[in-house]
């Protein structure tokens, strides 16, 4: 039996935009900020956070740093000015390219994970609303309601107006993007790019990805193959 897809749903960090893009301008915000506070080179605090970052990941980034500098800062503060970063963020060329080529020929929803207010300046900040029927933030909800949790593919296939399995999820973290989504029915693709956090991830046995890709046109001849 011929399946006919209606709807295309795709995550959004490393899916549709590299989000170090996002994690680097927040870093360049932060430095600028203590720079000018505290009278020190911007560049080379930028430098650092990102050594930092290479070295010890991102969990104690800004407390490193400002032990290193001897700054006595509120760390909530220099989280608040990573988050609220305006500065502009492009997509993918291949996730432009896709979503143009879609437009009116499926309904398409993101559904991303991580903080409400940042997730949602990610969107804003990348101009993307335009493309899509319905973006879902699981955490507007609530944190027990992020992916890998069935609420949010339920929600969006609701909205969509189509059954399960006339819809596509396309994401990159295979410890938690297909398991709800799989649970639910959706025919799920794996976009495993040059770079990313998830890219040597291995999934749970049982769920993962229908059909892996390395570029966001592959969809086209997927969806008409399935």
């Amino acid at each position: 039996m011929i399946k006919i897809i209606k709807a295309v749903i795709f995550d959004l960090d490393d899916t549709l935009y590299n989000e170090m893009d996002f994690v680097k301008e927040g870093f360049k915000c932060v430095a600028s900020f203590l720079s000018r506070k505290y009278h020190l080179d911007e560049k080379k605090l930028f430098e650092d956070i990102l050594e930092i970052l290479k070295l010890k990941g991102r969990g104690k980034i800004f407390d490193t740093l400002c032990k290193k500098y001897n700054i006595k800062e509120d760390i909530k503060t220099l989280v608040e000015i990573y988050r609220k970063t305006s500065s502009p963020l492009q997509i993918y060329d291949d996730a432009k390219e896709v979503l143009e080529s879609f437009n009116g020929k499926y309904k398409m929803g993101v559904i991303t994970d991580g903080k409400a207010s940042v997730q949602w300046n990610k969107i804003n900040n990348l101009g993307i609303e335009k493309y899509f029927d319905k973006i879902i933030v699981t955490d507007d909800f609530g944190e027990k309601f992020w992916k890998p949790s069935e609420f949010a593919f339920m929600e969006m296939i609701k909205f969509l107006g189509c059954k399960a399995c006339e819809a596509v999820y396309v994401g990159d973290n295979p410890r938690k993007d297909f398991i709800g989504a799989r649970k639910v029915g959706l025919y799920t693709v794996r976009i495993i790019r040059e770079q990313g956090d998830n890219m040597c991830l291995e999934a749970e046995h049982g769920y993962e990805a229908h059909n892996s890709i390395n570029n966001l046109m592959e969809l086209s001849s997927i969806i008409k193959n399935i």
